[in-house]
């Protein structure tokens, strides 16, 4: 199944064969729009010439914070956001031989067994692993056993949360439209 998150058919191409970049972009989706976000991906590869889990964490901290910095930037904190994504390489090359996609296929888990095993990644809060959770099942063919119920309320059919249910521009609109009014419903709240 084809991804289209980014509106950048190239962006959606690597993100849709490059379970890496995938998860990258999750990684980047914070502060920035989700588009800019999952963009970044590509622009890491064709800046460094990889999208590979042992190339980045290979690569000197110091180039590969060049190519963040590189107009536009891969993220509005690219200092930041670029050890985050060396440091989740690393972890992927120490826990999982640099295969991002072995996070939901080692062992044929079950989703509550990847929500842990992505909890565990650096950048990855409970929020940040139900999205890309609800994401795997809804949009990348993850059919491991309790996938919703590990997503909730991500998971949940027919909903506009997250990044998880953008199959289009419409849907992109609704998911802006269902953002926006958590953060007014938090506001008021607080």
């Amino acid at each position: 199944m084809a991804l289209h998150i980014t509106g950048d058919p190239a962006a959606d191409s690597l993100l849709t064969d490059n379970p890496l970049a995938l998860l990258v972009g999750m990684l980047l989706d914070q502060q920035v729009p989700m588009e800019t976000a999952f963009a970044g991906p590509l622009k890491i590869e064709q800046r460094t010439g990889s999208a590979d889990a042992k190339a980045i964490a290979a690569m000197d901290p110091e180039s590969f914070l060049e190519a963040f910095k590189q107009t536009p930037a891969v993220h509005r904190f690219p200092g930041s956001m670029a050890t985050r994504v060396q440091t989740l390489c690393q972890e992927l090359v120490d826990a999982w031989d640099g295969d991002a996609a072995a996070l939901w296929t080692r062992g044929d888990p079950d989703g509550a067994e990847v929500l842990r095993r992505l909890k565990k990644l650096p950048g990855f809060g409970e929020q940040k692993a139900k999205i890309f959770l609800a994401l795997l099942g809804k949009q990348y063919g993850f059919t491991g056993s309790g996938w919703r119920e590990a997503s909730a309320p991500y998971g949940e059919d027919g909903s506009y949360r997250s990044v998880a249910d953008i199959v289009s521009p419409e849907s992109l609109t609704k998911v802006r439209e269902h953002k926006k009014a958590m953060k007014a419903a938090a506001k008021a709240a607080g």
